[in-house]
């Protein structure tokens, strides 16, 4: 009966794909947009502390502090070292006049701490050299480029290394390419010594934008953080504990979570109706083939468990093609500007919202086959 019609099979079986399919775009497109909040931090994976101004709620949220803070922090008990870093936002002007908005990074000059983990090109250590920056390979390739006109055709060309940019109407020289996370204003990174960032960025009383922080071997590290801020007043908090920070920020003063909620709402109600009318019609169609089996003798429980066996093999069909074909255009446009991220929590999740709508369509016609009297065979 489910695949003796196929115009209504191949329906249910669109309805339910196109519903887990939306369903799963919006929820890793929305995972992926959470990840990128915090990306920046997780770049960062060395220090275990980050210290700050009490006010700053999330990671582009910077609040400089005062450089003395650093010694005040390094004079901690349980702290094994310290270093700062400037994170700010600087003009770089290409060769065409233009201007693009670029996030500096500004790492301690002799450790060198809070660089990027993955270079390409160069080494890290070329950043002691003059004028030295490392700028990332989306920003190299993309909106750092040169534009080049040949045979009247514009061409991009990427920044190699050698290649001088202005920042701020400073010099700079590339020293090195490097890849690093994603984040949500999809800026390109320059990394630079903290000592020239400041020199970069536009003079102000303070431009400490971080500390960055480890604690003693043996040291408890929410008991490091907490007598950082109770020494220092400023906020210490781990790196796991900035991520969840950024997180809740992101959640509850943004719209993500609404917009991204309202879209899911639809396609699961999508889903749900072109799925659930076409089931039903299905079923009122096969309602003398029902009867016939009822007069047979057969139960409801077994014209129960035929039509939940229908429902979940074309639930179980679709739910395949719907995470597959999510995540087939997950992988197309993964070096996209596309935030995408499929969780194995997803799928569960996905498998839940299928197995609901699954239920929902088929409860109507369950109760049309419960109520069914054999006599409708006999029926002309």
């Amino acid at each position: 009966m489910l695949t003796g019609d196929r115009a209504k099979y191949f329906g249910i079986l669109v309805g339910l794909t196109f519903s887990s399919l939306l369903i799963t775009m919006q929820i890793s497109v929305f995972a992926g947009i959470m990840s990128r909040a915090f990306g920046f931090i997780s770049d960062i994976s060395l220090p275990q502390i980050w210290v700050m101004d009490p006010k700053v709620q999330f990671i582009d949220d910077t609040k400089p502090l005062q450089d003395t803070e650093l010694y005040r922090v390094r004079s901690v008990s349980g702290v094994a070292w310290a270093v700062p870093l400037y994170k700010g936002i600087l003009r770089v002007r290409l060769e065409n006049g233009n201007f693009q908005s670029c996030n500096v990074l500004g790492i301690d000059d002799t450790t060198l701490i809070g660089g990027p983990s993955r270079m390409i090109q160069g080494s890290l250590s070329d950043l002691r050299r003059a004028d030295a920056v490392i700028v990332d390979q989306v920003g190299a390739t993309g909106k750092l480029a040169h534009i080049l006109t040949v045979n009247g055709k514009t061409v991009s060309v990427p920044l190699v290394i050698g290649d001088a940019i202005e920042i701020n109407d400073r010099r700079a020289i590339v020293v090195g390419i490097c890849k690093v996370g994603r984040t949500l204003q999809s800026q390109p990174v320059i990394y630079t010594t903290y000592s020239r960032a400041t020199t970069f960025a536009p003079r102000e009383r303070k431009m400490l934008s971080f500390i960055l922080a480890t604690p003693k071997s043996g040291e408890n590290l929410d008991l490091v953080c907490r007598r950082i801020t109770r020494i220092t007043g400023l906020l210490a908090v781990s790196s796991y504990g900035f991520k969840y920070r950024t997180l809740m920020y992101v959640l509850t003063k943004t719209g993500f979570p609404i917009n991204f909620g309202i879209a899911v709402f639809f396609s699961f109600m999508v889903g749900t109706i072109i799925s659930g009318m076409t089931f039903y019609n299905f079923t009122m169609e096969n309602m003398r083939y029902f009867g016939t089996l009822k007069a047979m003798g057969a139960k409801n429980r077994l014209l129960l468990r035929m039509i939940a066996i229908e429902a979940l093999l074309v639930g179980l069909i679709s739910y395949c093609m719907g995470v597959g074909g999510a995540a087939f255009v997950g992988l197309i446009f993964r070096n996209t500007e596309m935030a995408f991220l499929l969780l194995p929590q997803t799928l569960i999740v996905i498998a839940v919202v299928v197995i609901t709508i699954c239920i929902l369509t088929s409860s109507l016609c369950i109760y049309q086959v419960m109520k069914l009297e054999p006599a409708i065979v006999f029926k002309t």
